[in-house]
């Protein structure tokens, strides 16, 4: 038999509603990120693959109680449209589907919602707002930016054109994301042009790297979302008004 389906939009409805109601799925992760410009030898899409990649692992590894739901490949990028062909949504509307996808799951039966985020220019409005989704929905609703499971010492350990948090990590196309992209989609980088820019730490990142990154990631991420499922990780709700 093959493995229990870690993607939401594989399933049909029987088969979700069966795993649901038999207590199987325990949380689920909705990834958010950006289409937009990532230097000149960098795809568009690096921020939805990315933390698509972490999302589908981390759901893999705790397989079947984690599903990956369908979330948002566009976000909040208006400090990138200089760059035409990057997608912006503003941040009213970003939130507003946010929180109709949030609510979708609340309804479809999870208590633990992990949002996890690909792209540094959602985090303030999710930040900002995130007392109100948590009052509205009841539940252990989390959002993490799935970067932030690394520290000035991975820095160390594995970057060599900088160590700073967040400009070198995780920069913006720089060093630390090209090697992700080197290693889980190579495809996305364009090798012969990536020093045929003003900022050239992208050619310093190797697959190695990558990879090195990409497994610290997803287990810190895993243990993060197991602490979720296991109660000791709570996201409290704020107090209401008196």
């Amino acid at each position: 038999m093959s493995e229990p389906e870690v993607l939401l939009r594989k399933l049909t409805r029987r088969e979700f509603r069966q795993r649901m109601q038999s207590g199987e799925l325990k949380a689920c992760v909705i990834p958010v990120a950006a289409i937009e410009q990532h230097l000149e030898h960098l795809a568009m899409e690096h921020d939805w693959r990315s933390v698509g990649h972490v999302a589908v692992a981390v759901a893999a590894r705790l397989r079947p109680r984690v599903l990956v739901a369908e979330g948002l490949l566009a976000g909040i990028s208006e400090h990138h449209m200089r760059h035409p062909g990057t997608l912006s949504l503003q941040p009213g509307t970003f939130l507003t589907v946010l929180s109709d996808l949030i609510d979708s799951m609340v309804r479809a039966g999870f208590k633990n919602v992990l949002v996890l985020n690909g792209h540094g220019g959602n985090t303030a409005s999710c930040r900002a707002t995130w007392d109100q989704f948590l009052r509205r929905y009841q539940v252990n609703l989390h959002f993490l930016s799935y970067w932030d499971v690394l520290t000035e010492a991975d820095a160390k350990d594995l970057l060599q054109t900088g160590h700073r948090l967040p400009d070198d990590l995780p920069g913006h196309a720089q060093e630390f994301e090209t090697a992700i992209a080197l290693a889980a989609f190579p495809e996305n980088v364009r090798t012969d042009v990536w020093t045929d820019q003003p900022d050239s730490s992208p050619a310093r990142a190797t697959p190695a790297q990558g990879r090195q990154f990409i497994e610290r990631i997803v287990e810190r991420v895993t243990n993060c979302l197991e602490e979720i499922i296991d109660g000791k990780r709570i996201a409290r709700v704020p107090p209401f008004f008196p």
